[in-house]
């Protein structure tokens, strides 16, 4: 089979596609706009996978026509003039669906998801620590690790965790095999905060969500769909096919089943199926933020509908460190603690980063903007110790809006160490420095991801 691989990407999709491609004997193709010099980190991985024809910096239709099959990025449009001349259309993970025989449960949503998926796998692995559990646990997904690198490993007994993109799932829209059975129907289906994003590529919240709700379309009465009683939440629920859980800040309503936070630094309780009440978050966990608590309730909703008990919950739950990229802890030095949460790409999430700690942070925000409203950021950041822009489209309309609310700044800066040095001046011992953009990462970094990285590494060089 001639296959053709549409973005080589730096998050490893499309490598591990051509790895995987290559495995069972198909002729591979792989083209992308980026030069080789910006994909040498992923071409240098590709570099023992075997024979691979490189289109580098640009795209040819010719070899879309040719193609028998053409692997998709997720980033690339559904309406691109190229997919247009594929005679079949692939991802990575809907190549995973397919042949996948284990346990799968999807976490989708704005903000929080790869939070709540990793906490989900953290409690899964824990079980079978515990010897609770058979098989092992995998996760996967949009959190930069393609489930392919461990589609060869699984069996019934094991359980996946998939982290899905809005783009993600927009590309399993309709997709069925084995008849008419849904390509993905996870036995537990996770929504996290739903809040605008991508409204640059989707027009509309309408359009984003709607992507969104593929998650659970596929499911039946054996599953189960988790989201908030809130706003998007509840038409969820009311759709699902699934069983609905809902998760929030009150005692559960009469007739629903799910869970909720009590009090201001409350623990996590769930409505169990005999009645009961089960305490599965405890009041204090490691992550900073109530809305951080929110979302491991999400995923302990999902973990006891999956039969895991309540106590193990509670206590790995307790011991969950969070991940890379998202309120990160990473440094102090002369009592200044620093926090990377890079991956807070809306208004929103930077607006949560600043609510997460008291007193308020010096905050490190802006970039480039993705056509959202950034009047959530800028009613946080009255609560902010300081304020420094990176230089950005976002940071131009953030900055206005800042300076007529009488809310001062530093910026914008067009590198990393300037920011970082405008941020030491600002705080003193005793201070929180986060980075939390609330924009796109585009012009000044490849990614979000590098964008973190960097961050770190000029803190660590210059704090």
């Amino acid at each position: 089979m001639r296959v053709l691989v549409m973005g080589l990407g730096l998050h490893g999709g499309g490598m591990e596609s051509a790895r995987y491609l290559i495995s069972r004997g198909a002729e591979v193709t792989v083209t992308d706009l980026r030069d080789a010099e910006v994909l040498a980190p992923s071409l240098e991985k590709l570099g023992d996978a075997g024979t691979i024809r490189y289109v580098l910096g640009r795209h040819r239709i010719e070899d879309f026509e040719q193609a028998d099959m053409v692997i998709k990025n997720p980033g690339v449009p559904p309406d691109s003039p190229f997919l247009r001349a594929a005679r079949r259309i692939e991802t990575d993970i809907s190549l995973f669906l397919t042949d996948a025989p284990a346990r799968l449960t999807a976490v989708t949503g704005s903000k929080g998801k790869s939070s709540t998926a990793s906490a989900i796998h953290w409690v899964l692995q824990e079980g079978r620590n515990r010897g609770l559990l058979p098989g092992k646990a995998y996760l996967g997904g949009n959190i930069t690790r393609s489930p392919l690198t461990f589609l060869d490993s699984l069996d019934r007994e094991d359980d996946v965790v998939l982290e899905l993109s809005s783009w993600q799932l927009g590309d399993l829209r309709g997709r069925t095999y084995s008849g008419n059975r849904a390509l993905l129907k996870p036995r537990c289906a996770v929504i996290t905060s739903i809040m605008a994003d991508h409204l640059n590529r989707y027009g509309t919240m309408e359009n984003y969500v709607a992507d969104k709700r593929i998650i659970y379309q596929g499911q039946d009465r054996h599953d189960a769909t988790i989201a908030a009683g809130d706003g998007w939440g509840r038409s969820f629920l009311r759709e699902t096919p699934g069983r609905p859980l809902v998760y929030g800040e009150n005692p559960l309503p009469a007739g629903m089943s799910g869970g909720w936070i009590s009090g201001p630094e409350g623990a996590g309780y769930a409505l169990l199926s005999s009645g009961d009440r089960a305490e599965v978050v405890p009041p204090r966990i490691l992550l900073p933020g109530r809305h951080q608590k929110k979302n491991l309730l999400a995923a302990a909703l999902a973990l006891l509908d999956l039969g895991l008990p309540p106590e193990l919950i509670r206590d790995a739950l307790g011991t969950f460190p969070g991940i890379e990229h998202r309120l990160e802890f990473f440094y102090e030095r002369g009592g200044i603690r620093f926090y990377n949460d890079t991956a807070a790409t809306i208004p929103e999430a930077a607006a949560a980063a600043v609510a997460a700690f008291e007193p308020g942070p010096v905050l490190v925000t802006g970039g480039t903007d993705k056509n959202l409203d950034f009047a959530p950021l800028v009613r946080a950041a009255v609560r902010a110790k300081a304020l420094v822009l990176l230089a950005g489209s976002g940071s131009d309309k953030l900055g206005p809006l800042l300076s007529r609310e009488g809310i001062p700044y530093r910026g914008p800066f067009d590198s990393v160490d300037a920011a970082v040095k405008a941020a030491l001046e600002a705080a003193s011992a005793g201070d929180t420095v986060v980075l939390s953009p609330g924009c796109a990462s585009f012009g000044m970094f490849k990614n979000e991801f590098d964008r973190g990285q960097q961050w770190k590494a000029a803190v660590c060089r210059l704090g």
